[in-house]
């Protein structure tokens, strides 16, 4: 009864309105995944990097968000840097991929601070199955899914040092409303621009031991803004462990380990805080991260 609370919910919906709204993926470890939200960062970690992420949200809902990401990015000489990404969001009859290039240019603006400017550009295909949502209900049969392939584009930008980075960066510049009628219903799905701004410092506590608090602002039309906090701990250059905080939304416990100089693992977990608590388990993410660094030694990991 519990796990289906949520899906009947959302049919009930789309039963009597059959409106549905989009909101963009979102993420515990971001700071680990940036080049996702901001094509600034595409080439800012002076080698070529792969990110896999998995994200699976509010376990024991049925319907309820798994996300896939998979991102590269290189730098092209002294200044430009390159990566593609693909995102893969499902919820409920929802389906939607992104696939994305990034390009990014940096300027040097001082001995340690550098600005890169970035621009994102892709396609998103989206297929929200409509006709497989109450096949006993009257009013849902008969409706036509919604199947769609639409372009995207977004820009940032994001300046970093050695221990401090801030970026702002909107993934996605055009707003795109879909529509389908079948019997008199209109069936809508909407996608729309999401502001990001990020920013993170590293304090050296010790020689073996720094601390890195960072915040990520999440802003889109019609929904609460959404606010991160968080605070990680690097130990011996290998060991990270961290908190965060997601307002009115949920607490999160992190775990990363760098199993060798180029590969890192991260675990995420977080508690519901919100009246879904209660039919929820938490949500569980897990990144892996590979590093190709050639003939580069990894002296001192950068610690974002």
């Amino acid at each position: 009864m519990k796990k289906s609370i949520f899906i009947l919910g959302l049919l009930m919906v789309l039963s009597i309105t059959t409106v549905f709204g989009q909101q963009d993926a979102q993420y515990t470890q971001y700071m680990y995944n940036m080049n996702i939200l901001n094509p600034a960062y595409a080439g800012s970690r002076g080698h070529t990097s792969i990110g896999l992420l998995g994200r699976t949200q509010w376990v024991g809902i049925s319907g309820a968000p798994r996300t896939l990401t998979l991102s590269v990015d290189s730098p092209l000489g002294k200044n430009v840097g390159l990566g593609i990404s693909a995102i893969s969001d499902t919820y409920g009859p929802v389906k939607e991929q992104n696939i994305f290039a990034d390009f990014s240019y940096t300027v040097k603006m001082s001995d340690t601070g550098k600005l890169a400017l970035g621009i994102k550009a892709g396609a998103s295909f989206l297929d929200v199955d409509l006709s497989s949502l109450n096949p006993n209900d009257p009013e849902t049969i008969g409706l036509e899914d919604i199947n769609e392939v639409f372009p995207n584009i977004g820009a940032g930008a994001y300046f970093y040092t050695n221990n401090f980075y801030v970026g702002l960066s909107v993934p996605n510049f055009i707003d795109s409303v879909h529509k389908k009628e079948s019997q008199g219903i209109v069936s809508t799905a909407s996608d729309k621009m999401h502001f990001y701004l990020t920013s993170g410092y590293v304090f050296d506590i010790s020689e073996d031991l720094k601390l890195k608090p960072s915040v990520l602002f999440k802003a889109v039309s019609g929904a609460p803004l959404s606010v991160d906090l968080s605070a990680n701990l690097l130990l011996h250059e290998k060991l990270e462990a961290g908190l965060s905080y997601r307002f009115d939304d949920s607490v999160s416990a992190m775990v990363g380990f760098r199993v060798s100089p180029g590969i890192r693992i991260g675990y995420a977990y977080d508690y519901t805080l919100s009246n879904l608590s209660d039919y929820n388990s938490g949500s569980h993410e897990i990144i892996l991260l590979f590093e190709i660094l050639g003939n580069k030694k990894l002296l001192s990991p950068r610690f974002f």
